[in-house]
Parts: C-alpha cells; structure tokens; sequence
C-alpha cells in the first residue's frame, strides 16, 4: 500500500498518527531479524554414509505476507549446516532426508568464514540475523518412522525393516537373564574358532529339526545315543567276520 507512503507490509493502522507511523517503523526494522522458522528440506549433501556433516537447502513453510494479506513463499535458502549428535570422532549418523521438516535458527553474524574454515574467523559480512546464517535442527512435524531405536519403561527396542549390522573388533553380549536368538530362516555362525561352555541342547523346541556335523568330531569324554554310553557299552563276543550284535 502508498497512501501513507509504505510499501510492502504497510496497512491502513500504519498511518494512524505519529504513533502508528513510528510503530510501523520499528515492526520493519524487527522484520529483519530471523530468529527460527520450520522449513523443508529440499536436498542434502550426504546420502547416511560415513562423512563429515554435510549441508541442507532449505524451503521456510511459513510464508510472508503483505499488508493487503497477499502471501508470497520465501525461496530457497542454500547451504544450511544440520545438525548430527557427535563427540570428537564418535557420531549417530541420521543425515535429514529430502521431505523431512525441521527448525531453522539463524546466528546473529555472518558465519561463512567458519562454515568455510571450521576454525574461528572474524564475521564475513555485516549482515546480522540473516537467512544466510541458518542452521538445522531436524525432527519437527515428521510422519511415523519404520527405522528407530524406542526407549520406553520396558527396555530397549531397535527396528529396522531390512538389516542391523553390528561391527567392531570385539562385541560382547552380556546379561545376568537369558539371550533369545530367533530367526525366520537360518542362524548362520562362521569363525575360524566357535567355543561354548555350558550345557547344550537341541532339537527340543517349537522347531526341532535334526542336528547334523561334518568331522572329525572329537569328544573328550563320552557319548549317550538313545540311552547308551558309546564309551561304555559292550557287545556280545563274536568271531572276527560276523556281523557287530546290538549293544548290551
């Protein structure tokens, strides 16, 4: 609107009086501060693997409007760092997604010398609380995961629809109850070495299934097949060509 000679943002209440006037003024001024809005990510730089923490663009969701009440969509703001939960070299990697909605903050300086060094840096500009200056914070308004790691007052439960890999030089499952290892198919154990202490059973539930091994076999002690002792056991004394009798 022109009638009281503003452009933009300007209503009939800017004009009312000096007062009016001024109030206008200042709310002009404070628009130009950014402080957080909600955006969508419209493209990342990384795609969830092993690498330093990348960069967003992204589309602010609330848009701006006019004193008439015209709306108007804010553009694309380019290279916005995110944010990854991280200690020195020890990280959760959960890159945002294309889609994903989150919380923008905008520091109070220019930060592209830092972006570009990561080490402190005077200010690039004089710009203050500039959409050029944002950052990341994701997690906000999202839809139900199919992937996620749940807390809850019963424990601990970690779901993914296709593959959990644990790697490391050394992992040890450890608790003071029982550990259920259920699978749809097959558990597959492949090492040069596989040792188990304590007793050992098969074959005894819902599945049941026959136990088969490739030898040599080597059995320290003895052996029960149906009741009888391999070790133990004798036959009745035959010749030297006849047939073995069953075991007494």
């Amino acid at each position: 609107m022109t009638q009281f000679g503003y452009v933009g943002t300007a209503d009939p209440a800017s004009g009312a009086g000096e007062y009016g006037a001024l109030s206008y003024l200042v709310s002009q001024i404070l628009a130009q501060i950014q402080t957080v809005t909600l955006v969508k990510i419209v493209a990342v730089t990384n795609n969830g693997g092993v690498s330093p923490v990348g960069l967003v663009d992204v589309q602010p969701l609330v848009n701006q409007v006019d004193g008439a009440g015209n709306a108007t969509p804010h553009g694309v703001v380019y290279g916005i760092p995110y944010f990854r939960l991280q200690g020195g070299t020890n990280a959760i990697i959960l890159d945002p997604q294309v889609d994903d909605i989150g919380m923008c903050g905008f520091a109070s300086r220019d930060i592209s010398p830092v972006k570009a060094s990561k080490a402190q840096a005077n200010p690039g500009s004089g710009r203050t609380f500039d959409w050029a200056d944002g950052l990341y914070f994701g997690g906000m308004l999202n839809g139900t995961p199919v992937q996620y790691v749940a807390f809850s007052s019963s424990g601990i439960d970690i779901v993914s629809p296709t593959r959990i890999r644990l790697s490391a030089p050394d992992i040890i499952l450890q608790a003071t109850g029982n550990i259920g290892l259920i699978a749809g198919s097959e558990i597959t154990n492949s090492a040069p070495a596989i040792e188990m202490d304590g007793q050992m059973t098969q074959g005894e539930g819902p599945q049941g299934g026959d136990a088969s091994m490739q030898g040599p076999l080597t059995v320290t002690e003895d052996v029960t097949a149906q009741g009888t002792s391999v070790h133990e056991h004798t036959h009745t004394a035959q010749g030297a060509t006849a047939v073995t009798t069953p075991p007494n």
